[in-house]
């Protein structure tokens, strides 16, 4: 009998790792969510003095030992695979490099006029005294890439997106990566969200063509970073 229920839900031990990365989204997003979002948890850690600053690298701190803590020690000490399978190495640099060339231009002026936005004025930065007061300006955009977007792009374009490619193919990956990153957006403006969906396939494949998370990490830090300052100086 329990031979046929598991011949049912064709269940194959030999993928226990797809589940459990398949299964890490809701549950990773979840913990994210209601422990360690804004309004869900008090700081532990005094990184600086202005409280709501505080409370964002205290959230990017969390994320970081959530995005990319876990998902690495999973991958080294139950995978027993190289961080490097999952987007971490450099990848074909050429092709990196012709893809920033590309990108960053574009990121820098696109969001200078998508910086006028009143909905995304209203949600950046995160920290609103950064309008008024940026003396720990510089620590907290530091926080904000090392801690923030280098989990992001490990989680959704690594340990998803490179995790899943073989099982389901490539395009099928970057698809299930997209469902996931957009969700973390829900609740931003609308734009920001069709924005999200647009950028997870478009970096999805670019991880994917360069074999690594770095350019897109690069791009992606840039967007998040310049709309901070073309709002806090514009």
């Amino acid at each position: 009998m329990k031979k046929k229920w598991f011949q049912w839900l064709d269940f194959d031990r030999q993928d226990i790792h797809i589940y459990i990365i398949l299964l890490s989204a809701p549950v990773l997003l979840t913990i994210y969510r209601y422990h360690a979002y804004p309004g869900f948890f008090t700081p532990n850690i005094d990184f600086i003095s202005v409280a709501d600053q505080n409370l964002s690298i205290n959230q990017f701190f969390r994320f970081f030992g959530l995005f990319f803590v876990l998902p690495a020690l999973y991958i080294k000490f139950f995978m027993h695979k190289s961080l490097k399978d999952f987007g971490l190495g450099l990848g074909d640099i050429k092709m990196g490099l012709k893809i920033l060339s590309f990108f960053i231009p574009l990121v820098v002026i696109t969001i200078y006029y998508a910086a006028k936005m009143p909905d995304l004025r209203t949600e950046y930065p995160l920290a609103k005294s950064l309008l008024t007061n940026q003396s720990h300006l510089g620590v907290y955009e530091l926080f904000y890439i090392l801690f923030y977007y280098i989990a992001w792009e490990f989680y959704f374009r690594g340990f998803l997106l490179f995790g899943l490619k073989d099982r389901f193919g490539a395009f099928n990956a970057v698809l299930i990566q997209t469902i996931s990153s957009c969700l973390v957006h829900i609740g931003k403006p609308e734009g920001e969200i069709i924005g999200s969906i647009i950028a997870g396939v478009i970096f999805g494949l670019i991880a994917l063509r360069t074999k690594s998370i770095w350019y897109v990490f690069i791009i992606h830090a840039l967007i998040g970073v310049l709309t901070d300052l073309y709002i806090i100086y514009t």
